[in-house]
């Protein structure tokens, strides 16, 4: 493994950017979770459920191994 474990969060609307983008740079197969979109802007109570509801994606992805 190198370097420090990671996962993009990215949003619905740019999931094929992020497509793009890992492909780009070489990497796709890199760690992603999908959030809804948009994210700024819904409110402290929004981003919290939305947090509560990925959190668990992203530890798994954390955890995961290549």
């Amino acid at each position: 493994m190198r370097g420090l474990p990671a996962v993009a969060l990215v949003t619905d609307e740019f999931w094929a950017q992020g497509d793009f983008v890992a492909n780009a740079f070489g990497m796709p197969t890199v760690p992603r979770v999908r959030l809804p979109h948009p994210v700024a802007g819904t409110g402290s109570g929004r981003m919290q459920a939305i947090a509560r509801d990925v959190a668990p994606h992203i530890v798994a992805a954390l955890e995961a191994r290549p």
